[in-house]
């Protein structure tokens, strides 16, 4: 958001370099999001698209790739420069619609502000632009890549670093003194296994159940994910590292023998992938949310940019898709890059069901699949069958309740089977992944509670708060009762959705809590107004409601509330509330049944 004490804002929402394959190309690229009444002017799009490709010719760059995006979230501009010439791009690409947009209507009269030279003159700015890129270019950092590439190895740079290799097999420099490549220890730089996933939800579960699958093979396991970088068990960061910093973090790591990076949606949009030589990338599914960002205005625009982690394998990766979910079959079919790897052998699909159609269609043209068959999870491909074990006894699935979760294992089985795991340790990590709730912490760890269950869960949109619902639905309580929030970053229909899922499964009593660290432009009371009025108008009984301050006043008003027989839901958003709640559950564990433990007594405030 602009300060206004900063002066007028540009012509554009964000400008920014895109390091890695992204939504519109698989090599990196240069996008802006464009504001004002010129962003939805084809005359003025068109004049942005002349300008580039006029000045690029000037530089002696290549024709670039361009590509115009516009829909019901707005318009993106991205044209692909060459990789040397990034930051110089972004300013050429702010150049391009500034003079674009000044030529429909002057910017000063809108309240922009420029940010390049007011100048139409080509030729001016090509010497502008040249003096630019020759400031920027880096010949140690170019002779490198040219080295690395042909030793057939990866290369990382950003800002500060740049490494060659992967994980233990990888050396770090400063970008300010790089070596020459004869003074690179090659024989001593090679690959590791690198597994990406992707999702709207199931990514944090199904990452950390591939990264006790390679700890059960004997590899050093490196990941990343919202909850932070660990290596070999230990944290090394902690916060929401599920973008490229987290992703570098883990390929930098000297300990690392095997890494699974989390790729959320931000990261992606924002900046592209940073690695591009994965052994698989997983996609768990997609649903609505963060609708509106960067462009994404629909699921399917949300399918699309999760795809982009195709463009990351290497030469005979796997591409590991959801075949039970329609909307992202259906965009993954449509898609080029994704379709030749359906035509390549290279998709491996999962399901709840094995006897899905389309893993039976895909399992006849000799491709993997995975589901559930007769009890047991089953990976097939052609007339090869093998079990992983009986689906009640995998403490992930609570007895088979948490479908989703059997979703998760089989996307992570395909996984690292392409990652050459070897299937005993997949056994042995299935059998006992999930029984304790610091195995994940913060995904569906299920707590006994003074004869109550309590399920603490990250539910964060419809279709995850669903899932978890639909778990504690099959474990028959006797009432539900529901903790329920969201941030503000959220549009209004968003929030209404969250409540009106939550309002299907008639909870006997939902707490509303506020999250003051995640308001996001929203006015405190804010969000937990829009979702009581939304739970009011689905009929909710206004008994049943619950208003609280914070999060962690939430929680424990529902633990307060709740009686032998009941199912507590607590979808917890952040690590601090957490973490103190699981305290509060240890030590309800430890005390037994009807123990009076915790500050379990919050004041109750219905509403």
């Amino acid at each position: 958001m602009h300060d206004d004490d900063e002066g007028p804002p540009p012509a554009f929402e964000s400008s920014r370099r895109l390091t890695g394959p992204n939504r519109w190309f698989s090599v990196p690229a240069v996008a802006l999001t464009p504001l004002g009444a010129a962003a939805a002017d084809p005359s003025a799009l068109s004049g942005w698209q002349q300008r580039v490709q006029a000045l690029c010719a000037a530089l002696g760059w290549p024709a670039p790739q361009t590509h115009v995006a516009t829909g019901a979230a707005g318009t993106v501009l991205a044209f692909v420069p060459p990789e040397a010439a990034l930051l110089t791009a972004t300013d050429l690409n702010e150049w391009a619609w500034e003079r674009a947009a000044e030529a429909h209507a002057p910017l000063a009269a809108q309240g922009f502000a420029l940010t390049q030279p007011a100048c139409d003159d080509i030729d001016a700015m090509a010497r502008h632009f040249r003096a630019k890129t020759a400031a920027e270019a880096s010949r140690p950092l170019q002779r490198l890549q040219a080295a690395a590439h042909a030793h057939g190895l990866p290369l990382f740079d950003d800002d500060d670093s740049v490494s060659i290799g992967i994980g233990s097999g990888s050396r770090t420099w400063p970008r300010a003194v790089l070596p020459l490549p004869m003074d690179v220890p090659w024989s001593q730089l090679h690959a590791q296994p690198v597994l990406l996933v992707t999702g709207s939800n199931g990514k944090t579960t199904t990452t950390r159940l591939l990264v006790a699958m390679a700890e059960a093979a004997g590899r050093v396991a490196g990941h990343c994910s919202t909850e932070g970088v660990v290596v070999g068990g230990q944290p090394v960061h902690t916060g929401d590292y599920a973008g490229p910093a987290g992703a570098r973090a883990v390929l930098r790591h000297p300990a690392v023998q095997f890494a699974v990076l989390e790729t959320a949606r931000g990261g992606l949009l924002r900046r592209g992938l940073v690695a591009r030589q994965a052994d698989a990338a997983i996609v768990t599914n997609v649903s609505a949310d963060h609708l509106g960002e960067y462009g994404i205005a629909s699921v399917e625009d949300i399918a699309e940019a999760k795809l982009v982690v195709a463009h990351a394998l290497r030469e005979h990766g796997t591409l590991v898709l959801n075949g039970g979910d329609a909307v992202l079959m259906a965009v993954a079919r449509r898609t080029p890059h994704v379709q030749a790897l359906f035509d390549a052998g290279r998709v491996a699909l999962f399901a709840h069901d094995l006897a899905h159609p389309l893993l039976q269609a895909h399992r006849a043209t000799g491709a993997p699949v995975c589901g559930s068959a007769g009890g047991e999870l089953v990976w097939a491909q052609g007339d090869v069958e093998a079990s992983l074990g009986e689906i009640s006894q995998m403490p992930l699935t609570l007895q088979g309740a948490a479908r989703h979760n059997i979703e998760n294992i089989a996307a992570a089985v395909l996984a690292a089977l392409a990652g050459d795991l070897p299937l005993p340790a997949l056994r042995a990590t299935l059998a006992q992944f999930g029984a304790a709730p610091q195995d994940n912490p913060g995904r569906l760890e299920r707590w006994p509670w003074r004869g109550a269950t309590v399920l603490v869960d990250y539910a964060h949109n419809p279709d995850g708060l669903a899932q978890l619902l639909q778990v504690a639905q099959a474990l028959k309580p006797v009432r539900l009762g529901l903790l329920l929030g969201q941030a503000g970053n959220r549009d209004d229909a968003a929030i209404a959705g969250l409540a009106q899922t939550a309002a299907r499964f008639a909870p006997a009593r939902v707490v509303v809590k506020e999250l003051p660290q995640m308001l996001r432009g929203r006015a405190l009371g804010e969000v937990p107004a829009l979702l009581a009025a939304a739970l009011h108008q689905a009929d909710l009984p206004a008994h049943a409601l619950q208003h609280e301050p914070d999060e962690k006043a939430a929680a424990l008003a529902l633990l307060a509330w709740a009686q032998p027989g009941d199912v507590v839901v607590l979808p917890v958003h952040t690590t601090a509330v957490r973490q103190a709640l699981a305290q509060v559950l240890a030590q309800g564990t430890a005390a037994g049944p009807g123990a009076e433990t915790g500050d379990v007594s919050a004041p109750t405030r219905t509403g």
